[in-house]
């Protein structure tokens, strides 16, 4: 199957329900989405409305992957509003539905939110990624390059402390 993509997809009721479900799913099968797979609906649902919130007010930028119609696939670039630093952006909720994963949409998604960047004037992306799940070896083959970690700067339980690793890509 292969994806389709919207960038700044109109928000709508169903794009909020769709989002939201798949940030559950996401977060629920132990991707690292700022949540754990602990989290539940009602705090899931909660940040929803506040990152939906942020592409209203024009603050994030959405690109929404679908398959056959439906939600399947998000990243949003969250742009700077200080002006030293409009020159970039950083790439938050990255998300493949779970049944989806493994089959190249989310290196896909990626080639498509580096190709929005370019189209936006943006001269380069920055992430975060938690430690200890080996994700940043999915950004690295997408170009990105680790710049920083912090030891132990996430913890996602009493006992859990994950580094939190920095990457960029220049989009030169």
């Amino acid at each position: 199957m292969s994806l389709t993509f919207r960038r700044d997809p109109q928000v709508t009721p169903e794009l909020r329900e769709e989002f939201f479900r798949l940030w559950y799913d996401v977060s629920r099968a132990g991707g690292a989405v700022g949540f754990v797979a602990s989290v539940t609906e009602e705090e899931v649902r909660a940040a929803t409305e506040v990152q939906i919130g942020r592409v209203v007010a024009g603050e994030h930028r959405m690109l929404a992957a679908y398959e056959d119609g439906r939600l399947a696939g998000t990243t949003f670039l969250r742009l700077n509003p200080d002006f030293k630093m409009r020159h970039w952006a950083m790439v938050v909720l990255v998300m493949v539905d779970p049944g989806l994963q493994g089959g190249g949409h989310g290196l896909r998604m990626m080639e498509e939110t580096v190709e929005m960047a370019r189209e936006a004037g943006l001269e380069a992306l920055r992430l975060e990624v938690r430690g200890g799940t080996g994700v940043e070896h999915f950004y690295e083959r997408n170009g990105f390059k680790e710049v920083g970690r912090v030891p132990a700067g996430l913890r996602l339980a009493a006992d859990d402390y994950r580094d939190d690793i920095l990457m960029w890509l220049p989009l030169d």
